[in-house]
């Protein structure tokens, strides 16, 4: 590397992690001013405000905003250095407009190697602590919204709960069905509520009718309680959208074996979790040779203008990017899809930008 590439990567590397620095310490202000009554009315610690909370929001933030500021960041000093007649003489000199892109290329390539691990190691591990902190001192108690729960408990025996009170642990209308491998139904059981014992370890089921199938012939049996073991824990029945933030690369892959495995449609979220982690880091690269080719070009209005039209495409980018997910969330679009469309046309937008950039 020769010293215009140190000196290209040391402005990248450092306006970027600056421009970092300066939007957390703003988020902290103002997600300290928004919450301070809930830390008050609910008696937090101050130790674990600090050190569970704003010490682990850190870097979800950071690694949050990353793909936005590497953007302006790149814009930021590359304009100002067009506005200096810097990129005129570098390109005078005879270093081509390609060769002037390698310093970015590995500052965008260190920054996403480094948020690539954050996304699937680092923040995941972090977000226990802020999440449980969330959950105990900032947001109301959970209560699971779903109706009509189908769930597969093994692999021929499938459950039915009509609604799930999270503060009881109490299911309403729960039914289970058995099956042999010839798909024929063997067991069948109705009941009005199914309660977890925290004591017993298990379930209760209460005023419930069973029928036991054997070919022709069938027994039906009824009772008012029976304690029974399920492939099923209440903390099935808890989890909210933003728990799959807690579980790094391979727990991720787990989960998502085991909700297949139960015919969940949370399964989407996690896949949308997994290629999210890997289309973000990605996006550096691409928004990195955008804001290249934009503010390579001395204007007038310099720096401004170059930073409004980022501005303007790096929320476009965001926004789409959220559009996608929700179609593939609500309407049935593949979650690779979803996530790598816009890094696809961001990419070919960027590729087309760099070839008008001035050489």
């Amino acid at each position: 590397m020769k010293t215009l590439d140190f000196y290209i990567l040391k402005k990248f590397l450092g306006t970027f992690f600056f421009s970092i620095a300066l939007i957390i310490s703003i988020s902290i202000v103002f997600d300290f001013s928004e919450n301070v009554d809930e830390f008050i009315e609910k008696s937090a610690p101050t130790e674990a405000i600090i050190f569970d909370y704003y010490l682990n929001f850190i870097p979800y933030f950071a690694n949050l905003f990353s793909p936005l500021f590497i953007f302006i960041s790149v814009i930021f000093f590359t304009s100002k250095m067009a506005s200096n007649t810097e990129i005129v003489s570098i390109l005078a000199s005879g270093i081509s407009f390609r060769r002037m892109l390698l310093p970015y290329l590995i500052g965008a390539l260190l920054i996403g190697s480094l948020s690539l691990y954050l996304n699937n190691f680092l923040i995941p591990k972090s977000n226990v602590k802020m999440l449980e902190f969330k959950y105990k001192y900032i947001k109301n108690q959970y209560r699971n919204k779903d109706k009509d729960i189908h769930i597969q408990l093994t692999e021929n025996t499938f459950a039915y709960i009509g609604s799930y009170a999270v503060p009881t642990n109490v299911g309403v209308k729960f039914s289970l069905e058995e099956f042999n491998e010839e798909g024929e139904m063997t067991y069948k059981l109705i009941s009005d509520f199914i309660r977890w014992d925290s004591t017993k370890q298990k379930w209760t089921i209460q005023n419930y009718y069973e029928r036991f199938i054997n070919g022709r012939s069938e027994k039906i049996n009824k009772g008012l309680n029976k304690d029974t073991t399920l492939n099923l824990l209440p903390e099935e029945f808890t989890r909210r959208s933003s728990d799959v933030e807690m579980l790094d690369y391979f727990q991720l892959h787990d989960e998502m074996d085991a909700l297949i495995f139960k015919g969940s449609k949370d399964v989407i979220n996690l896949e949308i979790e997994q290629h999210k982690r890997i289309a973000f880091p990605f996006a550096t690269i691409i928004l990195t040779f955008m804001g290249v080719a934009i503010a390579s070009r001395k204007v007038r209005g310099g720096i401004g203008l170059h930073l409004g039209l980022g501005l303007a495409l790096s929320f476009t980018f965001i926004m789409f990017m959220k559009v996608t997910q929700t179609f593939s969330t609500n309407g049935g679009l593949d979650p690779m899809i979803a996530m790598w469309i816009p890094n696809i046309i961001y990419g070919i937008l960027a590729v087309i930008l760099i070839q008008k950039a001035p050489k």
